[in-house]
């Protein structure tokens, strides 16, 4: 159960097949945007954080390993 106040995350595991991914790819494939656009759209917002950190860079290469958060939602970037 949830403690009050505090958001519940929803938390998605995302296979990687290769060495990276671009960021914006990335939140499109995980279904958290219908296009790549709109991913670049969230990271242009400043709506994205890689390993806790805001990321600016719209096709910064995300690694297995690595954590994309945003919203309540975090992608956690496993290989495959």
């Amino acid at each position: 159960m949830a403690k009050p106040g505090k958001a519940t995350v929803q938390t998605i595991t995302f296979p990687l097949e290769g060495e990276f991914i671009a960021l914006n790819d990335l939140l499109k494939l995980a279904g958290v945007c219908d296009s790549g656009g709109a991913g670049k759209a969230l990271v242009a917002a400043g709506a994205v954080s890689v390993d806790g950190a805001p990321e600016a860079r719209k096709t910064a290469k995300i690694r297995a390993g690595q954590v994309v958060a945003l919203a309540g939602i975090e992608i956690r970037v496993v290989a495959a």
